[in-house]
């Protein structure tokens, strides 16, 4: 099954994934595909392939994506290898957007949604330790930015310790049927 993380930026979304990723190493029910941006990626920060949009676009043309979508003025890609996933039984944990969900759904009948969130002051806090918007960006998103309202999703309050975010997300993970 598909399991669709989404939730405004700041949240947490992939650090919660990343430490799944690590946590669930050796289980291989779980798949952790990298998703594809028309952005470059903070290593510390993000695990996605960048691509131009050139490039993007060319590999939609081409089959390269079981889903993509523009959020934020980018593109994104889920790759078309999460089929073949779903499809042995496997349960597949991506990134994606909020604005995208009825999509995923039509595309994968049984996908679950897990929303990441976050007070609005530990989002900001976040968002200023990456660097990339100044102060009057990050209030803007942030004053922008409605809660999500997907119907049957599973919520994981990320405003505290980043580990409790981390065993949340893991006992969601670990309850879902694979293989």
């Amino acid at each position: 099954m598909l399991v669709l993380v989404v939730g405004p930026s700041g949240a947490g979304k992939d650090t919660l994934i990343n430490a799944a990723k690590a946590a669930l190493a050796g289980d291989d029910r779980f798949v952790f595909p990298r998703r594809v941006v028309t952005r470059a990626a903070i290593a510390a920060l993000e695990d996605h392939e960048s691509v131009t949009p050139e490039e993007f676009a060319l590999q939609a043309a081409n089959g390269a994506y079981a889903l993509s979508w523009e959020a934020h003025g980018l593109s994104y890609g889920l790759p078309a290898s999460i089929r073949d996933d779903i499809g042995a039984g496997r349960v597949v944990v991506m990134n994606g957007s909020r604005a995208m969900v009825g999509a995923a759904r039509d595309a994968f009948p049984g996908m679950a949604v897990v929303v990441i969130e976050a007070t609005p002051q530990v989002r900001a806090q976040r968002l200023a330790g990456r660097g990339r918007e100044t102060a009057a960006e990050i209030a803007g998103r942030l004053a922008r930015e409605v809660p999500a309202d997907i119907p049957d999703a599973i919520s994981v309050d990320n405003s505290g310790a980043v580990d409790d975010g981390i065993s949340r997300f893991l006992a969601i993970l670990r309850a879902f049927p694979g293989n």
